[in-house]
C-alpha cells in the first residue's frame, strides 16, 4: 500500500485520552474504525462501549456515517504531511438497550385509585 493511502488518525475519548495514532488506509470506513475503537477500548474506563453502534465519531463537527471512507471524511486541514488527524469519541449506549434496562430495574408501579361514588 503506497505511504500517501496511509491516513494517521487518534481517536480522543471523553476523559482526555487517546487510542493511536495509528495509520488507516484511506479507503477504510468509519465501520471499521468504530470496530477497532472497541476492540482497542482501556479496560480500566467507566464507561465503555459493548459494539461498535455504541460509538459515534465526531471529526471537524461532523458525526461520520458509517458507510463513508476515511479518505471521505478527510478535511483539508488533515492533509498537512505527517500531520495526525484527531477524531473525537462518544459513547452512546443504544436506546433499545436503555429502555430494557430501565424495565427490568424499575418495578411496575401499581395505581391505586381511592375515589367514592356517593
Amino acid at each position: 500500500m503506497p505511504e500517501e493511502d496511509l491516513v494517521e488518525l487518534k481517536f480522543r475519548l471523553y476523559d482526555g485520552t487517546d487510542i493511536g495514532p495509528i495509520s488507516y488506509s484511506s479507503a477504510s470506513t468509519v465501520a471499521m474504525l468504530k470496530e477497532r475503537i472497541v476492540s482497542d477500548w482501556p479496560k480500566d474506563k467507566k464507561v465503555t462501549p459493548k459494539t461498535a453502534s455504541d460509538v459515534k465519531l465526531i471529526c471537524a463537527g461532523k458525526i461520520l456515517e458509517n458507510n463513508k471512507t476515511v479518505g471521505q471524511c478527510k478535511t483539508p486541514f488533515g492533509e498537512l504531511p505527517g500531520g495526525v488527524i484527531t477524531m473525537h469519541v462518544v459513547v452512546q449506549p443504544s436506546l433499545v438497550k436503555t429502555k430494557a434496562e430501565k424495565k427490568v430495574d424499575d418495578p411496575p408501579g401499581k395505581s391505586i385509585c381511592s375515589c367514592s361514588i356517593l
